[in-house]
């Protein structure tokens, strides 16, 4: 397949890493074609896909990988008996003006098909990431996952991080978000429409 295919250039994984995947596998970056490959279907193994159209996937696909300098490396692994990804994970790359316009580094969305698990994949994964992480130049990895995952993370170096707290916001697509503000309106708030 031609390079432009993939999501980022498979140069950057490290080739040593990519070389312990068990025979009649593949470890790659993402493909514009995976949407045919069951690269959704192992996502939703681990959360809440919802209804993706081909068209909403490759519109993602490409404002992904237009990013300059590039933010996103999705690395799945295939299984060559079938042409389907078995598994799956994200580095997110965050570019920041502090640490002298440095860029810290997210993990997420790491699943293995519930197939084949307990084959190192997942460790392989995160690995791959954790090298990619430190060759970009990353000055903070991070990563938020179930208390029960902990050891397997902190195999792969990742400590709890006592001083900070991890808080979340979950918003509904339908619902109007409230941003307070001093003296704006009457009641202090602004209504900003979802669909802004």
């Amino acid at each position: 397949p031609e390079d432009s295919e993939y999501l980022f250039d498979p140069e950057v994984l490290s080739a040593d890493l990519v070389d312990t995947v068990p025979n009649g596998f593949v470890v790659r970056p993402l493909k514009i074609s995976d949407y045919d490959t069951g690269f959704l279907d192992v996502l939703s193994q681990l959360t809440v896909v919802g209804e993706v159209s081909r068209e909403a996937f490759e519109s993602r696909f490409k404002s992904m990988k237009m990013c300059s300098p590039p933010s996103y490396y999705v690395v799945v692994i295939e299984n060559l008996n079938n042409g389907r990804v078995v598994g799956a994970a994200t580095l997110v790359i965050e570019w920041k003006f502090i640490h002298q316009a440095g860029c810290r580094g997210r993990v997420e969305d790491v699943v293995v098909d519930k197939e084949m698990r307990g084959k190192k994949m997942g460790g392989l994964l995160n690995k791959l990431l954790v090298e990619l992480a430190k060759k970009i130049g990353v000055y903070k990895l991070s990563l938020e996952c179930k208390d029960s995952l902990i050891p397997f993370y902190e195999l792969f170096g990742y400590s709890k991080d006592i001083l900070n707290n991890f808080l979340v916001q979950r918003f509904d697509k339908d619902d109007e978000i409230v941003v307070p503000l001093e003296d704006e309106n009457e009641d202090g708030t602004l209504f900003i429409p979802s669909s802004l």
